[in-house]
């Protein structure tokens, strides 16, 4: 009896758990672990950050060991003197040091890559925006294409009621074949519009699918009602300063100039001489079976200063200077690009989510307004002053209304959170805060 009472409780709880819709942060946990793009950029910044050590090593000692080991013979025939034969063994090994003092290309090689590591970093923090945003955008795009749906069929089902009232009217006399044909036609249309919605949910479902790695299940509709928050300043300047200063693109590429100032540096140094510490410790053995039965035993140690200077090189590094100046160039114009491409998303998100916010608002109050609409159409036409396409037309102006509020009240959410990613300051929490929005108990 007991365990049957455990199983009926734990049947219960995964019955609770599948009424529940699956909510934006769940499927941004999973995305986080099965979004391809987002895990090719994390190998990306592993990638980067492995130069590090290997432009460090360019500073320091190289230690080698070298061996060997050698047997020889000869046979000496002397003429009318009988043939002597001998042989020699021989084995050594030298241990080499060699520790750069002043090789300037090594050392912008190392701080180069320190920039390089920085930016792929910057890259990478874009990267967790976009998927942020990525996410967000296929989820509303779902709920978008659900409710277009959702519009259709209701509209559907009136189209369905109307047409049969007229077919009912007609059949009585108390209406024309006009009003029947018209009805008819309406329900066509609305036919061929809920088969596109269908087809439509169907490839936004798949967006999805490709960035949480599995099919969606229900999602979590908008709270009825939800409210919706104006940018925080409101003045449009700070964040347009934030954009210019902070956005991820912008940081990467002044990062990427100062490398190109670093690549200058470095190609110059090719006409720089390089200085190096070097020691050597040796030991050889050798011995030989001849008459004198001769062998030797020998070890060495060496240690001194290496320099080298470049004298010409057929004008090589004077025309990789004349390029790495071009380089830079164009690295500044690049950050010039990105600052006013920062400038300019964070100013379109800015008026989207206040244009979307009195848009929101104007589509409530029409909302309001076409319910009343249809129903004094409706009650107009039960008294016959008012005619069938009055209806018919007066539903779809709401079913209308009602699809473009829903996606306005998303695509204000989704400014949102571009203003935020225009400034980098897009955020997990940002992401949780749009969640609140959401009511798991619809689907």
């Amino acid at each position: 009896m007991r365990n049957t009472l455990i199983a009926t409780l734990i049947s219960g709880a995964f019955l609770s758990l599948n009424a529940q819709a699956a909510d934006l942060m769940q499927l941004y946990k999973e995305a986080l672990l099965n979004d391809a793009q987002y895990a090719s950029a994390r190998a990306t910044l592993s990638i980067a950050q492995e130069r590090i050590p290997q432009s460090r090593a360019g500073l320091l000692p190289n230690l080698g060991l070298s061996g060997s080991k050698t047997h020889s013979t000869s046979e000496v025939t002397p003429t009318g003197v009988p043939s002597t034969s001998t042989s020699q063994n021989s084995n050594g090994y030298t241990l080499s040091l060699s520790q750069p003092l002043f090789r300037w290309t090594n050392w912008e090689q190392y701080e180069q890559s320190k920039l390089a590591v920085a930016a792929s970093e910057a890259q990478f923090a874009q990267a967790q925006q976009d998927l942020i945003l990525r996410i967000a955008q296929a989820y509303f795009d779902v709920l978008a294409a659900q409710d277009t749906l959702a519009s259709t069929q209701a509209q559907k089902a009136a189209t369905t009621e109307q047409l049969a009232s007229a077919k009912r009217n007609f059949e009585v006399g108390t209406q024309t074949i006009t009003d029947t044909h018209e009805a008819q036609a309406r329900y066509d249309l609305i036919v061929a519009q809920e088969f596109a919605a269908v087809n439509d949910l169907d490839i936004k479902r798949a967006a999805l699918q490709q960035i949480i790695g599995n099919a969606p299940g229900a999602l979590a509709k908008l709270k009825i009602g939800a409210q919706l928050s104006a940018p925080s300043p409101f003045a449009i300047e700070p964040w347009v300063e934030s954009a210019e200063q902070k956005n991820y693109g912008v940081v990467s590429s002044q990062l990427i100039v100062e490398s190109a100032k670093r690549d200058i540096s470095k190609n110059r140094a090719g006409h720089y001489p390089t200085v190096d510490l070097v020691a050597n410790a040796g030991h050889n053995n050798s011995n030989s079976n001849t008459p004198v039965g001769t062998g030797s035993r020998v070890n060495s140690n060496t240690i001194g200063i290496q320099w080298n200077l470049p004298l010409f090189s057929g004008f090589a590094i004077s025309s990789r200077v004349r390029e790495a100046i071009a380089a830079e160039d164009k690295a500044r114009n690049d950050l010039e690009t990105a600052k006013r491409s920062a400038a300019q998303n964070a100013r379109a998100s800015y008026f989207g989510v206040n244009n979307g916010l009195a848009q929101v608002k104007a589509l409530e109050a029409a909302e309001i307004s076409s319910q009343s609409a249809l129903d004094s159409n409706k009650l107009g036409y039960q008294v016959g002053v008012r005619i069938n396409i009055d209806v018919l037309n007066a539903q779809q102006q709401l079913f209308s209304t009602r699809t473009q509020l829903a996606k306005a009240r998303y695509d204000t959410i989704m400014n949102g959170l571009r203003l935020k990613s225009a400034t980098a300051s897009l955020k997990e929490d940002d992401l949780a805060a749009v969640n609140t929005l959401l009511d798991a108990s619809q689907r």
